[in-house]
């Protein structure tokens, strides 16, 4: 019989390619999308054949109740949180609801239906913000410097309590920067490629950046679900820190983006002190050592192959 599973925010980045990644597995997908979302499965477009679309929000408790009563998932994906730091500044209650709170209610109710769903929770290195400790572990003090990462620290202290004092598999990774030609405009990733292809064929004349010189841990969205999968295989919940260990900078994001369409990036970007958050972290590196030894996890997309793969992605899709 296969496995059924639930993804929450399935046309999103990582909802997609976790809907990818199960169909390969034999497993019978369900998605939710928001009504905000709908006609917006661009990333789901060729797989939409293949997985059962639900509508429904995190916000509205009875849609997520009919949703998981009706599909009787094995397990519950929840990727569908208002995911981007800079965005919560200005919405600060809907950041705290939709990123912290929905866990909440999207537990309680897995536990009055059945406490036995597997349950996954995304969190962010946003978390630890303003820290000394460098790499951060699972174990790291945490100091979140935005709404963002506000919620997901209670949303993980959810997850915790519905593990601890329920018995149920409430497992969570704590993610680092993953990227991909799935994100959306609004992420520096995605901004620095589309301009530089742009400007190489003459689309546009300059691209405008704030903050490039922390170190940033960046890795490939593909290898994190992955991972994501193989947390959820576990025989216990439990919670990870998944990156790449390494440290790279925007700054060298954006040169290795244009050296890959034969520009200089010095002679188009510019900066913007406007464009820098208010809430500054410290160089944020993972120390994955726990997530290597519990299920052998290592990155197979690295920085250079990672900026690569973006570009030709963008330019495949001209």
């Amino acid at each position: 019989m296969k496995k059924k599973a639930l993804i929450l925010g399935v046309t999103g980045q990582d909802g997609s390619f976790l809907a990818e990644l199960l169909l390969s597995k034999g497993y019978q997908v369900h998605g939710l999308v928001r009504r905000s979302s709908t006609g917006n499965t661009v990333n789901i477009e060729h797989i939409l054949d293949k997985i059962q679309v639900q509508s429904g929000d995190l916000s509205d408790a009875t849609s997520l109740y009919r949703i998981i009563k009706d599909s009787r998932p094995d397990e519950i994906y929840n990727e569908a949180d208002q995911d981007h730091a800079g965005w919560s500044y200005h919405a600060v209650d809907y950041a705290s609801d939709i990123t912290g709170a929905a866990v909440g209610r999207i537990l309680e109710i897995i536990r009055q239906i059945n406490g036995k769903i597997r349950f996954f929770q995304p969190l962010t290195s946003n978390m630890f913000g303003k820290t000394n400790i460098c790499p951060q572990n699972e174990e790291t003090p945490l100091r979140p410097q935005s709404p963002y990462a506000a919620a997901k620290v209670y949303a993980w202290m959810l997850s915790r309590y519905y593990r601890d004092v329920h018995g149920m598999f409430a497992a969570c990774a704590i993610l680092y920067n993953h990227e991909s030609s799935r994100r959306t405009d609004s992420y520096v990733s995605r901004k620095i490629v589309k301009a530089a292809v742009n400007i190489s064929k003459g689309l546009q004349k300059s691209l405008v950046l704030g903050e490039v010189d922390t170190p940033i841990d960046f890795g490939f969205a593909g290898d994190y679900v992955a991972a994501i999968w193989q947390i959820m295989q576990l025989p216990r919940a439990d919670d990870f820190v998944i990156g790449t260990g390494e440290a790279h900078t925007v700054r060298e994001f954006t040169e290795e983006t244009f050296r890959l369409v034969g520009l200089d990036a010095g002679k188009y970007v510019t900066f913007d002190k406007k464009l820098v958050r208010p809430g500054k972290t410290s160089p944020l590196i993972a120390d994955i050592s726990k997530a290597k030894k519990a299920f052998g996890f290592t990155p197979a997309v690295r920085f250079k192959a990672l900026v690569r793969l973006l570009v030709e992605d963008e330019l495949n899709n001209e």
